[in-house]
């Protein structure tokens, strides 16, 4: 099996025109060029495995029609599990592959569905593997971003918004600058609703005005921190206090920003919490549900105290929507930080309204 995939190896490295001579097999046999291979996918022995894979690679990157889900679902498995496996070579062939297949929308939308896989991804970029992998991860966000669905939600589910900001943040070559640019314009020119407030809260603005000062020899590079820097100047210049708090809750990146810690700034909106069926209100218990950062959880249960202690009903509100059992259950929480906040909170739900303090 190593010597016929030797052979394939060599056959098709730096030839691109003998590709076609496989795939039209398929006119010969439906199961050719790819059931082989996908066979050979779940070999024992890493080097046919991981080789098996580029060969399966090569061909349907090449494809001109749409592949169909039982050809390359069992490669994508295969993908995902080397990218969460423990061997260095298994995981950058997964990358460099995933990079080639992620041009076609089918793949894109199917990559989108499997959870696990994104995540390892996130995994890796999050662990800092080198600017060559961070470039290879990030270009694979790239390519996922120009599916509008994908742009809409991607970092409501994986965070990759701040995620790729530090990345960018502690980049030196040029290639990683412009393919997390490249995504921050897909993610704004397709969901700019979904994306433009977690950019905001994240302080990609000035990061963005330093880019502009320096010099850049890729014109896409200069290109994209122009668009982003209008875009987000425009977004910015327009928010109010509240407009900023709005934008925390929707990129569930709470901190302590003085929105939070102004007496004046919850006298003033706390009530609009509540506004359009609760709806700030919802994502703010919601966030209290489901984040598992201390900083999120303790500014959080603080703002659910300031909520009430402003808005007169607003302790049967958060009730009825879970958010008081929640609170309470936080009072046992591991960081010292969301118990002291969860305490205060909690004594806030039970005492008086403020007007009568």
């Amino acid at each position: 099996m190593q010597n016929i995939l030797v052979l394939m190896g060599d056959c098709l490295q730096d030839h691109d025109e003998r590709v076609p001579l496989f795939l039209n097999t398929a006119k010969i046999d439906p199961e050719l060029p790819y059931t082989p291979f996908l066979k050979t996918l779940e070999s024992a022995d890493e080097w046919v495995q991981l080789k098996a894979c580029q060969i399966v690679t090569t061909f349907m990157s090449a494809e001109q029609s749409e592949l169909h889900p039982f050809q390359y679902s069992p490669l994508l498995h295969t993908i995902s599990g080397l990218i969460h496996g423990t061997s260095p070579n298994g995981r950058d062939v997964a990358v460099q592959s995933l990079e080639a297949l992620l041009p076609r929308s089918e793949i894109r939308q199917t990559v989108w569905g499997m959870s696990e896989l994104l995540e390892g991804l996130v995994s890796i970029l999050k662990s800092d593997h080198g600017p060559q992998m961070t470039y290879q991860i990030s270009f694979c966000f790239w390519l996922l971003t120009f599916e509008p669905e994908i742009a809409k939600d991607i970092n409501k589910k994986y965070d990759i918004i701040p995620i790729l900001t530090e990345a960018a943040q502690s980049a030196v070559k040029e290639k990683v600058f412009r393919v997390i640019l490249a995504t921050f314009h897909n993610l704004v020119a397709k969901a700019p609703a979904s994306n433009l407030p977690a950019m905001l809260v994240v302080k990609l603005l000035p990061f963005v005005k330093n880019l502009s000062t320096r010099k850049w020899t890729d014109e896409d590079i200069v290109e994209d921190i122009q668009y982003l820097k209008e875009e987000l100047t425009a977004n910015f210049q327009s928010l109010t206090t509240y407009d900023e708090y709005t934008s925390e809750l929707a990129s569930g990146l709470l901190s302590w920003t003085p929105v939070h810690t102004s007496d004046d700034f919850w006298k003033e909106n706390a009530s609009r919490l509540s506004e359009r069926d609760n709806e700030q209100l919802k994502i703010l218990i919601e966030l209290l549900k489901t984040s598992n950062d201390p900083i999120v959880l303790a500014v959080g249960c603080y703002d659910i105290g300031q909520y009430v202690r402003f808005y007169d009903r607003g302790k049967k509100i958060v009730a009825n929507l879970g958010g008081k059992t929640r609170v309470m259950e936080l009072m046992g929480h591991e960081n010292s930080d969301v118990r002291y906040q969860a305490l205060i909170s909690v004594q806030r739900l039970v005492s008086h309204p403020w007007r009568s303090v």
